[in-house]
């Protein structure tokens, strides 16, 4: 009986597990195998090095890998790696109110916003982007062949992780 008991309160609310759908699981564990580049289990500054590496990032600084691992309250195996995306994401909007904060640019519903008027909003408004922030951006999501940014797909990832097909 006691570890049927155990296992219903580990379930509970607090576990870092019922925060995410199993699909989300599958992906936070993918990408942790992937960072996790001595496959010992733990993410360590020397997997964060190659994991730099391999993308493509060499000579990342010392302090900036230290800070990193210094975020986490301890050795980083996947809970903890799972539990840190938990904290980071927990208040990340809905995709309903990014969506919504889109539409006031795009008053006839259209679904795409002028990719020029997006960027002059971004970098002259609030919390101005930086050139380099936009060019991230539309690295990240260009604007179509028309020069249009179709924010619907947009809200989709930031939401979601992945394009809709």
């Amino acid at each position: 009986m006691p570890p049927k008991k155990a296992k219903k309160k580990i379930e509970g609310g607090s576990n870092v597990f019922s925060m995410f759908e199993q699909t989300q699981i599958q992906e936070f564990k993918e990408a942790f195998t992937i960072m996790d580049q001595n496959r010992d289990g733990f993410i360590d500054k020397a997997d964060l090095r190659d994991t730099f590496a391999a993308l493509g990032r060499l000579n990342v600084k010392n302090e900036e890998l230290e800070d990193m691992v210094k975020e986490a309250p301890g050795p980083i195996n996947f809970t903890v790696f799972l539990t840190m995306f938990g904290e980071k994401l927990k208040g990340t909007d809905p995709e309903e109110t990014i969506l919504n904060a889109f539409k006031i640019f795009d008053p006839e519903g259209k679904g795409h916003i002028k990719a020029d008027y997006i960027k002059e909003m971004l970098m002259t408004q609030a919390d101005r982007f930086s050139q380099e922030e936009i060019k991230q951006m539309f690295a990240a999501f260009p604007p179509d062949v028309s020069g249009n940014l179709d924010y619907k797909n947009l809200c989709y990832v930031i939401t979601h992780g992945e394009e809709k097909d």
